[in-house]
């Protein structure tokens, strides 16, 4: 496995990864309505392009293709981490992480935070954060929990 620096052109295939990891690993938390709201099988590849391009984005790959990838903002929030699901509970999720953690903590970043899916509350806790607050938001008219959570750098 190795990791590098997304670019636009990688939209696609993170599209159809962070798809098939809502729909293959998440449904032991949420419903199928949820998934579907959350991950639309049609998805709005304009939307897709615009909230990529917002983000640092890292890839990890190997011969068989795209494992997983971390979005992140230069402040220090992890805005997505997915990982395909034939590649899930094979260090690929924390492989992103200690990376994106350690480009955040070169900037001189002190906090991080993120709102972490039912299913990724596990990891994030795993890595030191913290648990805020659950909420919910609304995807096409439906409600789905989350939790608010947040880490503190040395």
């Amino acid at each position: 496995m190795h990791l590098r620096e997304g670019s636009d052109a990688d939209t696609v295939s993170c599209v159809a990864l962070f798809t098939a990891s809502v729909h293959g690993l998440a449904g032991e938390y949420y419903t199928p309505a949820q998934c579907h709201a959350w991950a639309p099988l049609a998805p709005d590849m304009g939307f897709w392009q615009q909230r990529l391009a917002g983000l640092q984005c890292l890839l990890a790959e190997d011969e068989t293709g795209l494992l997983g990838f971390i979005g992140y903002t230069h402040d220090g929030h992890i805005d997505m981490l997915f990982c395909a699901p034939t590649a899930a509970r094979r260090g690929v999720a924390s492989a992103l992480y200690r990376d994106a953690e350690a480009r955040l903590r070169s900037r001189g970043v002190g906090w991080l935070r993120t709102e972490a899916s039912l299913l990724a509350q596990h990891f994030f806790l795993r890595q030191g954060f913290v648990s805020e607050a659950r909420e919910e938001v609304e995807r096409a008219g439906v409600l789905l929990p989350r939790y608010r959570m947040s880490k503190t750098l040395d």
